[in-house]
């Protein structure tokens, strides 16, 4: 059989596939149905300086082939993530990724040195989050935004850093080149599309927020040709999602130059669907005479 490990900045895991931040929680309720150890990693809920309660209700809206979600970053914290989550999850024999968030620089370079000294193994940045500094504008829109607050991070991160990139950008790849030259080891993406919902009875917005997140298979194609762009531009690896659902879709992504995936949403219909992607994954790759799956990675043959 094909070997499926795979090395990502410096952080090697069992295989490729990493539950994605926001819908896997801190493994709890999925460590009922299998061992977490048959996944590669789990980016774990994003995890503030301080306790968030999120946005009030109703924040999750579904639509055709996906979901919409305002959820606003719910979580207890970083020293009850410290405290209470990251030791179960070391004893779960998967890579644990911290992804954390913030309102301003400060807040993320906390959260980064507290979590430097723990035994978390790769630290991810959502930076898709407004700059309350900057008059609410996301981090993540553009290239000099990036480039700051990647810098400013890795100051106060002693581990391998990886920055989440938006998807509500008109060039990824310079936003990615932007991460890389401020010192991230790695990028994902992409992060949710922002979509909106109506009740056509009140004439309200669905969401309490308004707008949300758009996850799950409608964002695929989307998210296949920004990693695809973004791996043509920078050197670091790159870890695909968006949409992913079957292990077709993992392959497409290697072939695309991810490194690694992350499966979010379909984890929400199916709690067994990174195990389907990976036996799948793991078909293909005898079919076809793979030695290891990172032979994948980067393989498409554009015309």
């Amino acid at each position: 059989m094909a070997d499926v490990r795979v090395n990502l900045a410096g952080v090697l895991l069992q295989n490729p596939i990493i539950a994605a931040s926001g819908t896997f929680g801190f493994g709890r309720e999925y460590a009922k149905f299998y061992p977490l150890s048959t996944l590669g990693g789990i980016s774990c809920k994003g995890t503030t300086l301080r306790e968030r309660p999120g946005n009030p209700p109703p924040r999750i809206a579904e639509t055709p082939s996906g979901m919409l979600n305002a959820v606003g970053l719910q979580n207890p914290g970083v020293e009850a993530f410290l405290e209470n989550d990251l030791p179960w999850l070391k004893e779960q024999g998967t890579a644990v990724i911290a992804n954390i968030a913030g309102s301003c620089p400060e807040d993320y370079c906390a959260v980064a040195e507290r979590l430097s000294d723990s035994a978390v193994d790769l630290v991810e940045l959502n930076i898709s989050c407004p700059n309350v500094k900057a008059g609410g504008v996301q981090f993540g829109v553009t290239a000099e935004g990036v480039e700051s607050i990647t810098r400013a991070v890795r100051r106060h991160c002693k581990k391998p850093m990886m920055v989440k990139l938006s998807p509500n950008v008109t060039d990824i790849a310079a936003l990615a080149e932007a991460a890389e030259f401020a010192g991230a080891d790695a990028v994902s993406l992409i992060n949710t599309l922002t979509g909106m919902r109506i009740d056509i009875e009140t004439r309200r917005p669905i969401l309490h927020n308004n707008t949300g997140g758009l996850s799950g298979p409608a964002v695929f194609p989307v998210a296949l040709r920004m990693v695809w762009q973004v791996a043509n531009r920078v050197k670091i690896p790159v870890v695909g999602l968006g949409g992913i659902s079957k292990w077709e879709d993992a392959v497409e992504m290697l072939l695309a130059g991810a490194t690694a995936v992350q499966i979010g949403t379909a984890f929400f219909t199916d709690p067994y669907v990174h195990l389907r992607v990976l036996d799948g994954l793991q078909g293909y790759l005898d079919r076809h005479g793979y030695a290891s799956v990172t032979e994948l990675t980067g393989k498409l043959e554009a015309y």
